[in-house]
């Protein structure tokens, strides 16, 4: 039978994954024992795009690892579709395509869905013409892997990965190193995912593809969580910049507020501030003040500041929020 979670620890509606204080130690000669993973809470949603970010040597592919059942974890645990981490019965029904896949260069596409196919017990050449148009492979069924470039191995993975028709995918570094236009496909492949109703988990150094895509997103950083959470909600805070001219050095010093910049120079009045400040009261002052204005521009805050500020933050000491 099927380990379930235990009483009184069910896991929330609509959760694809959850852990619980997952840990994952190793011994070192000269260090001890080291956390890999370090009590690591995560929680990813059933039918969203998930971004796990973090440098190299952060954990992500220890934790994936926990994750598909290929190691154990020291402590803690972990739930993949309502069950727990290691089960068998879970593995019908999830998928991954590593970073480098590898594949035997003689075969062409089509004999690679049958190859993998028949490790699922699947003999459906109709199946596999399906999945071979769904990644815009069929009029390249017949040609060997070796005549592939590197965005359409990345697609045949993906119609690999699609073979047990799983709720659950996990991608490592879906789009490294291709082309932009190969980006793009992968990226609507990856979306069409999540509108069929299947949870996708990504483990990528791609932050403005995980931007666009991801609907939440973790940073993980030595072995812990350090944020988590919607993007929408992560990357809060953005700034604006409000550019006149025609104004005095009078009216530039009232233009006073917390965490703003105010330059000013022959009657040119630079002020950046934050999207949360009084943007509309400071334009109204300048109209009021017979200034013109010359352009308001939003800056939205991106993923990679959000993540570049995470970092420094822990290697600085300070505390992440």
């Amino acid at each position: 039978m099927a380990s379930e979670p235990p009483q009184g620890g069910v896991l929330p509606l609509g959760a694809a994954i959850e852990t619980r204080q997952l840990t994952k130690t190793y011994k070192s000669r000269a260090l001890g024992k080291i956390n890999v993973v370090d009590h690591l809470d995560l929680q990813v949603e059933e039918g969203e795009i998930f971004g796990f970010l973090g440098p190299n040597g952060a954990g992500k592919t220890t934790t994936i690892k926990m994750l598909l059942g290929i190691i154990y974890p020291s402590a803690g645990e972990g739930y993949v579709l309502g069950r727990e981490i290691g089960d068998m019965d879970v593995h019908r029904v999830i998928s991954y395509l590593p970073e480098r896949p590898y594949y035997y260069e003689h075969m062409t596409g089509m004999e690679i869905l049958k190859f993998y196919g028949a490790l699922f017990g699947i003999n459906d050449k109709d199946k596999f013409q399906r999945l071979l148009e769904k990644v815009n492979l069929a009029g390249d069924a017949t040609k060997t892997i070796s005549q592939y470039s590197k965005g359409m191995q990345q697609r045949i993975g993906l119609a690999q990965s699609l073979l047990n028709d799983p709720k659950l995918l996990f991608l490592d570094e879906p789009t490294g190193g291709l082309d932009p236009i190969a980006h793009t496909e992968i990226r609507d492949l990856i979306l069409q995912f999540r509108d069929e109703g299947r949870t996708v988990f990504i483990s990528s150094h791609e932050l403005s593809e995980v931007e666009r895509i991801c609907d939440r997103v973790a940073i993980i950083n030595k072995g812990k969580i350090e944020r988590q959470g919607r993007l929408e909600d992560l990357l809060r805070g953005g700034r604006i910049e409000v550019i006149a001219d025609g104004l005095n050095q009078g009216f530039a010093d009232t233009v006073r507020a917390p965490e703003s910049t105010v330059s000013f120079h022959n009657g040119r009045l630079i002020v950046d501030m934050s999207e949360e400040g009084d943007v509309n009261g400071l334009l109204d002052g300048i109209r009021d003040a017979k200034g013109q204005i010359i352009s308001v521009v939003p800056r939205r805050r991106r993923l990679e500041d959000l993540f570049i500020e995470t970092i420094s933050e822990k290697k600085s000491g300070g505390e992440a929020a």
